[in-house]
């Protein structure tokens, strides 16, 4: 499931400053760059409905040249919701209660239907006299034409595209064109990786579309061409990465099921393992009928198991410190995780007999 919040706070807190002038230049000519502070979330019960919802962005900035200050509250919404406006207005009212400062509502809406304009403002209003007019500026990305954002030289753009009016057949395209923008504003690499990453994640391809995608970055000039190649061969790294991951979890379910339970510091060395080692084991486990054949497969696969040595390292400092040490406690020792290990190290320097060792044991 993709966390839409998330992504949302990830990339506008991030750029901030390229958010407000892609949407709202105007205030840019207003808001002192070098105050923006972004606060603590708000979390506050609605009475009527019993439900806790929780400010997602709230920045408290300066006015240009004056020693006021004012919040701007943006509000990542991934699906439309009936009353939505009540809840921007009770948004409005708690904020500016609490800190006494003017608010300027902010609601980015990301989902893809229903495709309607939505609602900028709450009313409240009899027959005969109107009591209250709220507004909030909305931005609705399904009403948006990526092709009116190509060519803005801004972050939030080449991130926001991705989640914009596309014709379906038009999705490889948009996603080559996130790609283009984003490399020509040559942002550090962890700036990169969050926009490429929200990309991603939103135009995920099919194996056609993925071919259309590869054409698409053909045409661009042989630079831009090798800048949008590495930002695709990272993902393909991590996709490989996330799928090993997945494996040595089931290879770890399988041994369990085979050999019974093993040591965490088994476990450990297991996730430690390369992608060949993982494709050589998944092999050798079959072979398996003890706990011991995988520790000994381990260290032929020149795997020395640290905890495991280090374990080994202890073993031999108590039985120097305290003499010999009975069996059952051996057993308890190798069953200790890395942190219990490391913790052991040190507790030993203070024991002086083996009830030291014991009570230690059983804490």
């Amino acid at each position: 499931m993709i966390d839409h919040d998330r992504l949302f706070k990830e990339l506008i807190s991030t750029f901030f400053v390229e958010f407000i002038d892609l949407f709202f230049p105007e205030v840019l000519t207003y808001l002192d760059q070098e105050s923006i502070t972004f606060l603590d979330k708000e979390i506050f019960t609605d009475v009527t409905e019993g439900e806790k919802y929780e400010g997602d962005l709230i920045a408290k900035v300066k006015f240009q040249e004056k020693d006021a200050y004012f919040l701007i509250h943006v509000e990542a919404q991934a699906t439309a919701k009936t009353e939505f406006n009540r809840r921007m207005f009770t948004y409005f009212a708690r904020f500016h209660e609490k800190f006494s400062l003017p608010v300027y509502p902010i609601v980015i809406f990301s989902y893809d239907s229903p495709n309607k304009e939505a609602v900028k403002q709450y009313e409240v209003i009899f027959p005969d006299f109107k009591v209250l007019e709220f507004n909030y500026q909305v931005i609705q990305l399904n009403l948006l034409n990526w092709r009116d954002f190509l060519n803005q030289s801004n972050p939030v753009a080449s991130a926001l595209m991705a989640k914009m009016k596309i014709d379906p057949k038009d999705r490889p395209k948009v996603k080559a064109e996130c790609l283009r923008l984003l490399v020509t504003l040559k942002l550090d690499p962890a700036r990169m990786q969050l926009i490429s990453g929200f990309v991603d994640t939103y135009l995920t391809l099919n194996r056609s579309e993925e071919i259309q995608f590869q054409t698409e970055i053909d045409t661009f000039s042989q630079p831009v061409q090798e800048d949008v190649m590495e930002i695709t061969t990272s993902w393909m790294r991590q996709g490989i990465e996330q799928t090993v991951e997945r494996q040595k979890g089931v290879i770890i379910r399988l041994i369990k099921q085979k050999l019974g339970n093993i040591s965490p510091s088994l476990e450990t060395d297991i996730m430690g393992l390369t992608i060949d080692q993982v494709d050589s084991l998944l092999e050798a486990l079959f072979d398996f009928s003890s706990v011991n054949d995988l520790r000994n497969w381990l260290f032929e696969q020149g795997i020395e198991q640290g905890t495991e040595r280090e374990k080994s390292l202890i073993l031999r400092q108590l039985k120097r410190k305290l003499g010999d040490i009975p069996t059952s406690l051996e057993t308890q020792i190798t069953e200790l995780t890395i942190d219990e290990v490391e913790a052991l190290g040190e507790a030993l320097l203070d024991f002086s007999s083996i009830d030291d060792l014991v009570n230690w044991l059983n804490v």
